[in-house]
C-alpha cells in the first residue's frame, strides 16, 4: 500500500504512474483498476470511496494478484468538501475496514492532493504501508532554485540532452517554480536542438516560454547583463505593464533596479576581496557562502550579504563582472537621483528612467579587473 501526495500535482502524477506502471508490470494480469477519485461534493466523494472498497473486494477473473490505483484523491486534506459529514464517516469506516482488510496479493496506490497528517485515515495508511509526499517549489523556499536545476538537470539527461554551463540556470530563471512547466520546456528543448547533444543559454532564450518569475526579474537582469539594447527594450514593456496594472509603478520600477545594483555591489565587494570565488554552479558557490565568517559582517542583514537571497547573490557574482565597484557605487547614485525625480520632477516618468539606465549600462561590459 503507498499513499503518494502533495501540492506538486505534477510530481504525484509522475510518481503514482511510474509505481502503478512498475505493480502491474511485476504481477501481470489485466484486471487491475483505476478508481477516478476527484470529488465535488461530499456525496460524491462518499459514493467514490464506496467503489474504492469494491474494487479491492472484487478479486481478479483468473486470480493471481491485483493492482488498484485510487487516482487524483481530492479530499484527504482539511478543505471544504473533506469536512463535510459525508466524507468524514465514509473515511472512518473505510479506515477500521483498511485495518481489517486481507492485503495478500492487493496492491493500493493512492494519489492524492495535499493530505491532513493529523487524520486517522492517514495514520492508518502511513501504518501499513508508506507514503510519499511531493511539495511543490516556491519562492518561499531559499533553496528553490537549487531544488529546480537539479529536476532540469535530470529531466535532459533522461532525454539524452546535456546542459552547458548556465543552461539550466537561465531555464529555471525563465520559468520560475512551477515543476510541471519545467519539465515540458525540457522537452521543448529537447526537440528544438535536435541531433545536437548540448542545449546551450542561447537555446534556451530561443525557444523557452518566460513565465511571470521571468517577467518579474527581466528588467534588473538584462541591467546586470549590462545588454543596454535589451534593457530599454525590456523597460518599455514593464513602462506599458504600469499603465494597466495597479501593483505596478514606475517608482517600483526604481526599487527593483536598486535593489539589483545594492545585489551587484555586494557581490562585486566580496569578489574583490577573495571571499567567494565565481562558481559555475549554486551548489559550489552556497558551499563557499556557507564557509563565510559571519562575524565579518554587519549583524543588521539589510546592509550586510548575507542578507540577500543565496540565489539572487550567485546570479549577482556572474553579472557583477560587467561593473566595477566604482561604476555600481555611481549606478546607485543615480537611481537614487532618478527615484527623487520620479516623485518630485514634473519631467517624463519613461524619460527619467530610460536616461538614467543609458548612463549606467552605455558603457564597454569589459571583465573588470
Amino acid at each position: 500500500m503507498v499513499l503518494v501526495h502533495g501540492d506538486d500535482d505534477f510530481a504525484v502524477s509522475q510518481r503514482a504512474r511510474q509505481i502503478f506502471q512498475g505493480w502491474c508490470e511485476a504481477v501481470g494480469g489485466e484486471d487491475h483498476e483505476t478508481v477516478e477519485a476527484h470529488a465535488a461534493s461530499g456525496g460524491e466523494a462518499s459514493k467514490i470511496l464506496g467503489r474504492l472498497r469494491m474494487a479491492l473486494d472484487t478479486l481478479p477473473f483468473f486470480g493471481g494478484e491485483k493492482v488498484v490505483w485510487f487516482k487524483d484523491c481530492n479530499f484527504l486534506g482539511d478543505d471544504r468538501t473533506a469536512k463535510t459529514k459525508d466524507v468524514t464517516s465514509a473515511l472512518a469506516d473505510l479506515t477500521a475496514w483498511v485495518k481489517e482488510f486481507d492485503w495478500q496479493g492487493v496492491h493500493l496506490l493512492i494519489s492524492a492532493t495535499k493530505c491532513d497528517k493529523r487524520k486517522v485515515f492517514y495514520k492508518a495508511i502511513a501504518k501499513q504501508g508508506h507514503d510519499e509526499e511531493f511539495k511543490a517549489l516556491s519562492t518561499d523556499d531559499r533553496e528553490w532554485q537549487a531544488k529546480a536545476e537539479q529536476l532540469v538537470t535530470a529531466k535532459l539527461r533522461k532525454l539524452g540532452v546535456k546542459a552547458d554551463y548556465g543552461a539550466a540556470t537561465e531555464l529555471v530563471q525563465m520559468v520560475g517554480p512551477n515543476s510541471r512547466a519545467l519539465m515540458n520546456e525540457c522537452e521543448k528543448v529537447a526537440l528544438y536542438i535536435g541531433d545536437r547533444a548540448e542545449v546551450s543559454v542561447e537555446d534556451v532564450r530561443a525557444i523557452v516560454t518566460p513565465g511571470k518569475h521571468a517577467k518579474a526579474f527581466a528588467l534588473g537582469d538584462a541591467l546586470g547583463d549590462r545588454n543596454l539594447p535589451r534593457l530599454l527594450r525590456r523597460l518599455d514593456e514593464d513602462l506599458w505593464a504600469t499603465k494597466t496594472d495597479r501593483q505596478k509603478s514606475t517608482i517600483g520600477l526604481c526599487s527593483g533596479l536598486i535593489s539589483k545594483v545594492r545585489a551587484l555591489l555586494f557581490a562585486r565587494e566580496l569578489l574583490d576581496a577573495d571571499m567567494i570565488r565565481p562558481a559555475n554552479a549554486y551548489p559550489q558557490f552556497k558551499s563557499q557562502l556557507d564557509d563565510l565568517p559571519a562575524g565579518e559582517f554587519p549583524d543588521d542583514r539589510r546592509i550586510s550579504p548575507l542578507g540577500l537571497h543565496p540565489y539572487v547573490l550567485f546570479n549577482a557574482t556572474r553579472q557583477a563582472k560587467n561593473y566595477t565597484s566604482a561604476e555600481l557605487v555611481r549606478a546607485l547614485d543615480l537611481l537614487m537621483q532618478a527615484n527623487l525625480k520620479l516623485v518630485s520632477s514634473s519631467l517624463d516618468d519613461s524619460f527619467i528612467l530610460q536616461s538614467t539606465l543609458t548612463q549606467i549600462a552605455a558603457r564597454p561590459a569589459a571583465a573588470a579587473v
